[in-house]
């Protein structure tokens, strides 16, 4: 068995062809979708359920709990939910593909309704401090057993400090949910790194969303030990260039395997899997097993159980 089968991956929003963001989504489909990441070595996820509607995401959350119980290979596979919004920083390029006329404000009879669609099933959720006010969501998820990750977000040090003493433990894709141009030095991806000691840092790997010397430069910062790498890997990932859907979006994966809003000027996911993600850390950013290991297989797992 090689040392890297059993990735773990805490961001998949859709896999071999299927979306699970899709209100078609069935048995069939999701069991589809588990198979494959099974034969891409994925041994567990989090499937994530990203802004839209609150009835509507609410709803997308049942659904998948409700299939879960069905089949016995599903249930292995998927071990919970990760809830990206709706509760996230509404500005251009801190939203980045997330429809602006669903996010709203963080309140904790939101975050409650969003928590009981998941009959205690979701498992993580993305939100920006600063839209939490008194960071009272935050609170809830922490009482609740929820991780609660920073994300899509511009949040100040002291917002992010204030938030992390009331229960933030992650950070969702660094590098990524924030504009192209930002301050130079005082930017959120450097409040994330500053802040590694006391949050997991997640970061997507494929070599796009985060070019190959950058993402060195980030884990050397981050420090293999709190980081984590996630697909946020879309319906395409583990297939190839095409057409497809992602929630309200007509998306052309290219060459690259990364899908791109119709403008340009945001990425919306990734059709990379985690060998993609090994490759590019061993031939671009230079790691070794032994790390990639810790950063796909054993992190996420630790991460989640802490």
């Amino acid at each position: 068995m090689s040392l890297l089968t059993g990735y773990f991956d805490l961001q998949v929003n859709g896999y071999g062809g299927v979306d699970f963001n899709s209100d078609d989504l069935d048995a069939d489909k999701l069991h589809r979708a588990c198979d494959k990441l099974v034969l891409d070595g994925v041994d567990g996820i989090l499937a994530t359920i990203f802004t839209e509607e609150l009835d509507v995401m609410c709803k997308r959350i049942a659904r998948i709990v409700e299939l879960r119980e069905r089949d016995e290979l599903v249930r292995g596979i998927i071990h919970g939910i990760h809830v990206e919004g709706p509760f996230i920083n509404e500005t251009n390029g801190f939203r980045g593909a997330h429809p602006r006329d669903a996010v709203i404000p963080a309140r904790p009879a939101s975050a409650g309704r969003l928590l009981d669609s998941g009959r205690g099933f979701v498992r993580l959720m993305t939100l920006a401090p600063e839209c939490d006010e008194g960071f009272e969501v935050t609170k809830l998820l922490r009482k609740s057993g929820v991780i609660a990750s920073a994300g899509h977000t511009d949040a100040t040090l002291d917002q992010l400090r204030g938030a992390i003493d009331a229960g933030l433990t992650m950070f969702t894709h660094v590098g990524n949910g924030c504009p192209m141009q930002m301050h130079r030095h005082d930017n959120i991806i450097q409040r994330a790194l500053s802040l590694h000691d006391l949050l997991w840092l997640c970061f997507i790997a494929d070599g796009v969303h985060v070019p190959g010397h950058a993402l060195g430069n980030c884990l050397r910062a981050a420090v293999i030990e709190r980081s984590i790498v996630v697909t946020d890997a879309i319906a395409p990932a583990g297939l190839g260039p095409g057409r497809y859907t992602l929630g309200r979006w007509d998306l052309q994966i290219g060459e690259d395997m990364v899908a791109r809003s119709p403008d340009g000027s945001h990425f919306v996911g990734s059709a990379g899997t985690m060998n993609n993600s090994v490759r590019v850390l061993r031939d671009q950013v230079g790691l070794g097993e032994r790390a990639c290991r810790t950063l796909t297989c054993e992190n996420p797992r630790t991460a989640l159980q802490s």
